[in-house]
């Protein structure tokens, strides 16, 4: 995977973050739309991808448990507090990149070309 695309992906989770973040203080905790660490919820993510490449329920099935490792990979990393930023992200940038290899195996080739578009594109919209 190109460097680039590496970058596109870190940029567009952090985008998630940040805007999942922002949220988070505007609503309560109570409502479970959110995880502790502020990140989207597995199913708000499902829900964007869904949006925006057009998945079948067929392929949202099978993407669900591929975006939950993903999730629950990235939260242990992001809770360890020995580690520093730089090495949080060193860690969850192999995670990132699994876990898009994981849902391009599933995607159809246009589905692929608009995640292309969306790791590559302006991230400031992708959530809102």
């Amino acid at each position: 995977m190109s460097r680039f695309r590496v970058l596109a992906i870190g940029i567009l989770s952090i985008a998630a973050l940040i805007a999942t973040a922002q949220q988070t203080t505007a609503g309560t905790d109570t409502d479970n739309q959110h995880n502790v660490q502020g990140m989207p919820t597995v199913d708000q993510h499902l829900k964007v991808l869904s949006e925006k490449l057009n998945l079948t329920s067929d392929q949202q099935a099978k993407a669900k448990p591929i975006l939950q490792e993903m999730q629950d990979s990235m939260l242990k990393v992001s809770q360890d507090t020995s580690l520093t930023h730089e090495e949080r992200m060193d860690k969850v940038r192999p995670l990132r990149e699994k876990a898009d290899k994981q849902l391009r195996e599933i995607l159809t080739d246009e589905q692929k070309q608009k995640l292309d578009q969306l790791e590559h594109g302006p991230h400031s919209n992708l959530h809102g």
